[in-house]
């Protein structure tokens, strides 16, 4: 038996969700893989959900990497700040952090979820779990499509994928949604994990888990040529690097790159001019008490100076050139091979997804196939760590939805 809907969602994670809430009443279907619904929205913000970002719409667009400006009609369409009346409409208030982070008052992401689901319901939105989908057919000359399931198939002359990408795949995240847009002849740009930590060769700061430095410089170099240049928070944990800086730079990162970091915010001549006061002021102070007057762990200056084999007894005017190079170079331009990328397994979102070229920014429509359309991290678009990816999965889902129920039956 074939059943027809409407409209069919593939995924109910936040973007499928959240289309289900806003599309007009009528014969809806959400079919979800797994037995229950937004595993990895359950997982944001560390269980806190974190699901926007306040500030200005324009600083929005240069949180998405090159691809931003795909995303200028789908973020004025539904803003961050209708994403917060949004929820409160559903019962759940907000807070917004110092840093600018939106969270549900509560700090609980089930509250955002259970919004999500209850809407789905209010709006008659038939979801089934357990139902992975294998093919999808396209009718051209009907245009409609045909779904299959393990166990059901279903046509519909709309098609929201929103599988998302392929990070926590123990969330069911898996990169289902690409060889799906493959199926139906569109290009998938290559994906890879992105918001995630790297693995760095002969990492030297494993004792030192817990260390952070907060707006730093981090540079890119690729073949001895540098590619990027960011600031932000970066978190030394005792097997890689990691925190905001590198999360949000490693979308840009690749094997045998070679990452450089200013770990005290003064260039190297700077910090060479500092190291000649103190040593013209009082020559018999220790070289280590020049950092007591910047804010730096003095865990971290001990093992510096290791590095460097400098002795922590080492007076200014016993400071030979070559033992200061190297305290200058392991500040400020500290310099950490690539090894890889930590993984899909750690990763927050995907790099990579169904070709911008194919989508229509306007409308999330395939411009290759009528009635087909794209919302969330299955397209090629990777936001930032902050509530970026959050905001953009409803955005996109938001603007597919309006295009589709231009033409549903009142």
């Amino acid at each position: 038996m074939i059943t027809d809907f409407s409209t069919i969602i593939i995924g109910a994670g936040a973007a499928g969700l959240f289309a289900g809430c806003n599309i007009k009443n009528g014969k809806t279907l959400v079919l979800e893989k797994n037995s229950s619904p937004g595993k990895k929205l359950l997982l944001s913000g560390a269980g806190q959900c974190n699901y926007t970002h306040a500030g200005d719409l324009d600083d929005f667009i240069n949180k998405y990497g090159e691809n931003g400006s795909f995303l200028r009609p789908a973020l004025y369409n539904f803003k961050n700040s209708n994403a917060i009346e949004f929820f409160k409409e559903l019962g759940v208030e907000s807070v917004i952090r110092e840093d600018g982070k939106v969270f549900p008052e509560s700090l609980k992401s089930s509250d955002i979820l259970n919004a999500l689901i209850n809407r789905c319901k209010l709006n008659n939105v038939d979801i089934r779990y357990n139902s992975p989908v294998v093919s999808i057919i396209y009718n051209n000359e009907l245009e409609f499509f045909t779904v299959k399931t393990n166990n059901e198939k279903f046509t519909s002359k709309n098609i929201i994928l929103s599988t998302g990408g392929s990070s926590y795949p123990n969330t069911g995240s898996t990169g289902d949604g690409f060889g799906l847009a493959l199926l139906l002849n569109h290009k998938v740009v290559h994906a890879s994990p992105c918001l995630t930590p790297i693995n760095v060769k002969d990492y030297s700061f494993s004792d030192l888990s817990g260390v952070s430095f907060k707006d730093i410089k981090i540079t890119l170099w690729r073949e001895n040529k540098k590619i990027k240049e960011t600031t932000g928070d970066v978190l030394l944990t005792h097997k890689n690097s990691s925190g905001p800086g590198i999360l949000n730079f490693s979308r840009y990162i690749m094997k045998d790159d070679t990452i450089k970091i200013n770990f005290i915010n003064l260039s190297e001549e700077e910090l060479s001019t500092l190291i000649d006061r103190q040593t013209k002021e009082n020559g018999k102070q220790l070289v280590k008490s020049i950092f007591k007057d910047i804010n730096i762990s003095k865990r971290f200056i001990e093992k510096i100076f290791e590095i460097c084999q400098v002795s922590e007894d080492t007076i200014c005017s016993q400071l030979n050139k070559k033992d200061r190079l190297c305290l200058i170079k392991a500040l400020c331009e500290h310099s950490f091979k690539v090894e890889s990328l930590v993984g899909y397994h750690l990763a927050m979102a995907t790099s990579g997804g169904v070709s911008l070229d194919e989508i229509n920014r306007k409308t999330m429509q395939s411009k290759i196939i009528k009635g087909l359309y794209f919302a969330g991290e299955v397209i090629d678009i990777d936001g930032d760590t902050g509530g970026y990816n959050i905001q953009a999965a409803f955005s996109t889902a938001m603007l597919a939805v309006k295009d589709i129920n231009k033409n549903l039956p009142e």
